[in-house]
């Protein structure tokens, strides 16, 4: 179906098994429904954007932030200001890498627009919410962040038109999850549902992280994404007066609202200015995500969102609504109710089983094996054991496990899969016995030595490749030189480094052998190489003619054979008819050529032949034939 309809893989996320490709527009619609029916595969989906959400305010004015008061953020503050060991990513179109209120706060991240470390911002947007969350603080200068000694690490995915594809933003999810960001913020919406970015998501929950996104700016109940994922904290915008902002999203999937409107913060280009958004709302929850978790490092991303639900300010209908969801968050009390919360102590095992293969069953070839794991807190991993070793680690779902049986001797193996919680709490799978029996396997490997060439002539260092295939497997390959076992490689590429100035020059003949699983061994083909490095030679090579003999008549057509030894090594044999240059031939000691002599002149004519060798010594050979 791939190739008749132009599909090509263009990308993947394996961290949750997600592969990216291109379809042709005329066959979208063919190709989704096709894999969606598949029954390998969990689901299809297409690529969707998501835009930022921000309505831009270019007027700057150096008015109070505002915002700060309303939230209670400097009471929070007399009791912490943030730590340098919690970090905030911002997930967006990079941060301004010189700006003052910024710089100093910035760690290492990553543009997944062109794969480079070079976050820069390519847009504006994604300096203006790292201020909100996390711009310095007391410094005399600009704006005041909520969380002022948080680091922040920029992690580009909106481009600079302001669209960010959705496999793009689960990469920078992902990335952010595994480069130890403690606290995610995304300001970036789209109104497409996708189990794309809900894996993203699940993965940095599993790890522990604090997912914050923006609701959107759509004055719309429509769910916006990843905000209305689950295990993300959506935010809608809130005014100066606590009123809902007439631009931001609703709904029953909002959690929280934040101050929205004229919200002051840091510019592109080192700059301050005023913005009204989601955009703005969600990262200044982020910055308060980032001071609970300040004061209380031992919280699990589970109870820092009851946290800041728990203590946001009640607006709207009495408990949650659609509008502010469980109220306007609230710095001081949320960090004090942080600083005297114990950490949770989750004490239940993950439920862990293995659901295929069956016990007692016979398995052979490539064999799947499926685990389920569940827990209150979350999988961090699951680990598969065959015969007591560790065989493969999984960290996201589903839990599949490829088994290459035919590694294994036929046999009885137990499997038993182990689950982990993000507390760490561990729970084993019931041991699962199966019988592994696969076909004998008679067919030796094929293999060929690449390079170097046969007749070759090497120096120093210099690599000896290997081509092997096998149908079950290949255990290892062996190099040989001069019967000799020289090394093994047990792995791809079958590379072997070889150090020929261990060597005397001369000639030396070069064999490789491999092994499958099964012990059944192929041999290549030798090819003899010419080692020098030494080339102190002013002997030069001796070269004849063979045939014809000299002064020998010769009629129609006459193959002319010359030979050529030397001490060292021939590099080049060169044939000249009347001393016009006809063949020549290349690390080879023998020339054959074809002399249709029917179209030269009656007489006597010359044949030469000269022969170099590989420290540039010559000789030649002439004789006269006639015709």
């Amino acid at each position: 179906m791939f190739a008749e309809n132009h599909v090509s893989i263009v990308g993947e996320i394996p961290r949750i098994g997600v592969k990216h490709i291109k379809v042709p527009e005329k066959a979208l619609d063919l190709v989704k429904s096709a894999l969606s029916h598949n029954p390998d595969i969990e689901y299809a989906e297409f690529n969707y954007q998501a835009e930022e959400v921000v309505i831009p305010n270019d007027t700057y004015y150096a008015s109070a932030q505002w915002h700060h008061p309303k939230i209670s953020s400097p009471a929070g503050w007399d009791i912490t200001t943030g730590s340098n060991g919690v970090t905030i990513a911002i997930i967006d179109s990079g941060v301004d890498p010189s700006h003052p209120d910024l710089s100093a706060k910035l760690l290492p991240g990553y543009n997944f627009l062109n794969n480079t470390t070079n976050t820069a911002d390519v847009r504006g947007h994604g300096t203006a919410v790292a201020g909100c969350a996390a711009a310095l603080s007391n410094n005399a200068i600009g704006v005041a962040g909520v969380a002022w000694n948080n680091p922040v690490m920029p992690v580009v995915v909106l481009d600079s038109n302001g669209f960010a594809y959705y496999s793009t933003i689960a990469k920078g999810i992902i990335y952010a999850a595994d480069h130890g960001a403690k606290v995610i913020n995304i300001s970036i919406a789209g109104s497409s549902s996708s189990t794309t970015l809900q894996n993203a998501v699940n993965y940095a929950w599993n790890k522990g992280v604090v997912v914050i996104a923006a609701a959107a700016n759509n004055s719309t109940s429509t769910p916006y994404y990843p905000a209305a994922c689950n295990n993300v904290v959506a935010v809608s915008a809130t005014t100066s007066s606590d009123a809902i902002a007439s631009f931001s999203n609703y709904g029953n999937w909002i959690d929280v609202a934040a101050p929205g409107v004229s919200i002051k913060t840091t510019t592109n280009g080192g700059g301050y200015g005023t913005g009204s958004g989601t955009s703005f709302s969600s990262p200044i929850t982020a910055g308060l995500a980032a001071l609970i978790l300040s004061v209380n490092p031992a919280l699990t991303n589970s109870q820092v969102v009851a946290i800041m639900t728990g203590n946001a300010d009640d607006l709207g209908s009495p408990g949650f609504d659609i509008y502010y969801g469980y109220g306007r968050i609230n710095v001081y009390k949320s960090v004090v109710a942080a600083k005297n919360t114990l950490p949770q102590r989750i004490s239940a095992l993950p439920a862990v089983s293995i659901s295929s293969p069956l016990y007692n069953t016979e398995v052979n070839n490539t064999t799947v094996v499926h685990v389920s794991a569940t827990d209150n807190a979350g999988i961090s991993k699951v680990e598969l054991f065959i015969n007591g070793a560790l065989y493969a680690t999984g960290t996201t779902e589903p839990f599949d496990f490829s088994w290459d049986t035919k590694s294994y001797p036929d046999g009885i193996y137990s499997l038993e899969a182990r689950a982990y919680d993000s507390s760490e709490n561990m729970g084993k799978s019931e041991e699962i016995v199966v019988s592994v029996s696969n076909p004998v396997d008679t067919t030796a490997p094929l293999l060929s030595i690449l390079y170097p060439i046969d007749h070759a002539v090497v120096s120093g260092t210099t690599t000896v490749g290997i081509s092997v295939t096998d149908d079950i497997g290949v255990s290892k390959v062996e190099l040989y030189i001069e019967g000799t076992r020289y090394a093994e490689i047990t792995a791809a590429p079958f590379d072997f480094v070889w150090d020929t100035a261990k060597y005397p020059d001369g000639t030396y003949s070069l064999e490789a052998r491999a092994y499958d699983f099964s012990q059944n061994m192929g041999v290549s083909a030798p090819v003899t190489i010419t080692i020098v490095n030494n080339p102190k030679d002013a002997i030069p090579p001796v070269v004849t003619i063979t045939s014809p003999a000299n002064n020998s008549y010769v009629v129609n057509s006459k193959k002319i054979r010359v030979t050529a030894t030397d001490n060292v090594a021939v590099s080049k044999i060169e044939l000249y008819l009347d001393n016009m240059l006809e063949s020549t031939v290349t690390n080879q000691d023998t020339l054959s050529y074809v002399w249709k002599t029917r179209k030269i002149g009656k007489g006597a004519h010359n044949i030469t032949a000269k022969a170099y060798d590989v420290a540039g010594n010559m000789s030649v050979h002439t004789i006269t034939v006639h015709k």
